[in-house]
Parts: structure tokens; C-alpha cells; sequence
């Protein structure tokens, strides 16, 4: 039998013409999970955005972004040639100065990456102190990177002049291998007090104390620097042949 021309032009078979469109693939239900998609992802960028509020809403947090990002607490100068007896011979140095803030272990480290010191160059050292935590860390990587430690401001020419380094900065200062006794700088110690309220202040106390006497001890200082520092609330300076019988400092002489 024939067949009818209208019936062939709807021939379905593999010589059939493709239509002139094709029908679109996302289907309603995809359409659905799309959007629920769209939704939890937002539920969560929101409940991560409010958790960093919180976090960042708490003053700690805040002084440690302030202190590593917009107002460094304490600042550094690179001395090329640090002449710390006044004959001309020095070495490289890192000169810091300032007040050890919550974030001033992060600052040092960039510091010293940028500064490129090599093992057996120096940090210079002028503060009145800060945060006991942040200084412990900061006298570990000075340790960490092979450099020695002396108290005392650079002038113009590369000539260290006297400084002085108190508190939490004789924690730092500890950090140094050798340690330099520059003539007429001053280390001063110190009882250390917590400034946040605590549920047990003897606790903490015996735990801070603790702490203290195991960095010391890493360092090679003797315990009798805690026991000087538990004597007093006002900062009290040690004389020379003090902080060498410490082994606070090694090299009283100060020659690089």
C-alpha cells in the first residue's frame, strides 16, 4: 500500500531532519535542587561570617590584628655593621625596639625573613617589655635561628650604645646564644602579674612560674633569674656581675 506523504514527513527514524530547537534539559526538579543548593551554601558563608565576628569581637582579638596588621607595637632598624666594642668590627644586626605586643612573635618572624641574618648575627634589644607569652616565643626563634642577643641601641654609624631591656624582654634577651653584656645597658626583672581576671590566682601563679623556670632552663640561664624576678613587683636591675652569675649573660665584654 502507499504510503501517505503526511505520514512520512513525521518519520521518526534515523533519516529524520533534527528539529530546529532542542528542548531545554534542567527539568523543574533540578531547578528545585539548584536552589536549595544556593541556600545552604549561603546558610553556611553566614554562620562562618558571624563566627569570625565573635571571634573578632572579643578585645584580645582585635589588640592581635591591630598589633600584627595596622600599629606594630614594636619596630626594627637593620644595621649592616654593628660595632658593639668600638673597634670597628661587627657583625649584622636586627635593632628592635618598643613594647612587646600580642602579636609581636608573627612580627618578628617576618622581620628576621626579611632581614636574611645568618647564625651568629645579632638582635639588638630596647624595650620596657609586654606580653610574657608572645616573648617566650620570640626568644624560641631567635634561638631557632643560631642568633645572638645584646641590649643597646645603633647610632648613626653602626656604634651600639647603651639600652635598656626590661620585664618580659629579658625573656626575649634569654633567647641569644651568646648573650652580650654591652657596658652601661640595664636588664631589669620583675614579678609577673596576670592582667585577666583568673578563677584560681595561685594556680596560675605556680603555672606562670613553671613555665618561666623550663624556657629559662632551655636556655641555659640559672633559676636564680626567676627567683629574682618572684622577689619584687617593681622592675629591679641586675648589676653586671649579677646577670653573669645568672649566666644571664654570657659575654660580658660584648665582642661580636
Amino acid at each position: 500500500m502507499p504510503i501517505d506523504d503526511r505520514e512520512a514527513s513525521r518519520s521518526t527514524g534515523p533519516w529524520a531532519r533534527p528539529p530546529a530547537s532542542l528542548p531545554p534539559r534542567r527539568t523543574r526538579r533540578a531547578n528545585r535542587r539548584l536552589s536549595w543548593s544556593a541556600i545552604f551554601f549561603m546558610l553556611i558563608l553566614a554562620s562562618v561570617g558571624i563566627r569570625a565576628f565573635k571571634d573578632l569581637s572579643r578585645p584580645e582579638a582585635w589588640a592581635y590584628w591591630k598589633d600584627q596588621y595596622f600599629s606594630p607595637s614594636l619596630s626594627s632598624t637593620l644595621i649592616p655593621n654593628a660595632d658593639f666594642d668600638g673597634t670597628g668590627n661587627g657583625r649584622p644586626a636586627l635593632a628592635i625596639h618598643g613594647t612587646i605586643g600580642p602579636a609581636a612573635a608573627s612580627w618578628l618572624r617576618s622581620q628576621l625573613e626579611q632581614a636574611h641574618l645568618a647564625p651568629g648575627d645579632a638582635v639588638l634589644l630596647s624595650s620596657p617589655g609586654g606580653d610574657v607569652g608572645q616573648a617566650i616565643i620570640m626568644g624560641e626563634i631567635i634561638r631557632s635561628h643560631g642568633l645572638a642577643t645584646a641590649v643597646g641601641r645603633s647610632d648613626g654609624s653602626g656604634r651600639v650604645r647603651p639600652a635598656y631591656c626590661a620585664s618580659a624582654c629579658v625573656l626575649v634577651f634569654a633567647g641569644g646564644k651568646p648573650r652580650y653584656g654591652v657596658e652601661g645597658s640595664l636588664l631589669g626583672v620583675h614579678r609577673f602579674v596576670t592582667t585577666t581576671p583568673v578563677r584560681d590566682p595561685v594556680a596560675d601563679t605556680q603555672r606562670t612560674t613553671g613555665m618561666l623556670l623550663g624556657y629559662m632552663t632551655r636556655m641555659g640561664v640559672s633559676s636564680s633569674v626567676v627567683e629574682a624576678m618572684s622577689e619584687t613587683s617593681a622592675v629591679r636591675w641586675l648589676a653586671p656581675k649579677e646577670a653573669l652569675a645568672m649566666n644571664l649573660v654570657t659575654d660580658p665584654i660584648g665582642r661580636p
